[in-house]
């Protein structure tokens, strides 16, 4: 899986980037499909703020996280997209379960035709 991480205001350093890559490698392997995420660390008033966007299986993924210090939200940024991309797998299984196939009632109309009301 492909990591783009970009930061703004915020340097980026080795570190970040290896605690990012060990962060991300298990959603990696719960996702096998999932190609690529796009991480953006700001830092604004004061707090970080870490936005990962990823397109799954049709359908684009956001999750947003902000915090004091960058860890905590990175962390949290890893959860909400973890539960996103969870909910989005669970959709697209129960889409490939059979439905039950619906059966009419019979209408008033049809069995007021059948009677012999003369």
């Amino acid at each position: 899986m492909k990591i783009n991480l970009s930061g703004h205001h915020v340097d980026v350093t080795d570190t970040v980037k290896e605690d990012v890559s060990a962060k991300f490698t298990k959603i990696a392997s719960h996702f096998p499909t999932l190609i690529s995420l796009d991480i953006i660390i700001s830092k604004e008033h004061g707090e970080f703020e870490v936005e990962i966007t990823t397109n799954y299986e049709g359908s684009r993924i956001a999750a947003k996280a902000s915090d004091p210090v960058m860890y905590p939200a990175l962390s949290s940024a890893g959860k909400k997209l973890d539960a996103a991309l969870k909910h989005r797998k669970g959709q697209l299984k129960a889409d490939l379960h059979a439905k039950p196939e619906v059966t009419a009632p019979e209408i008033a109309y049809e069995r007021v035709q059948e009677m012999d009301l003369k």
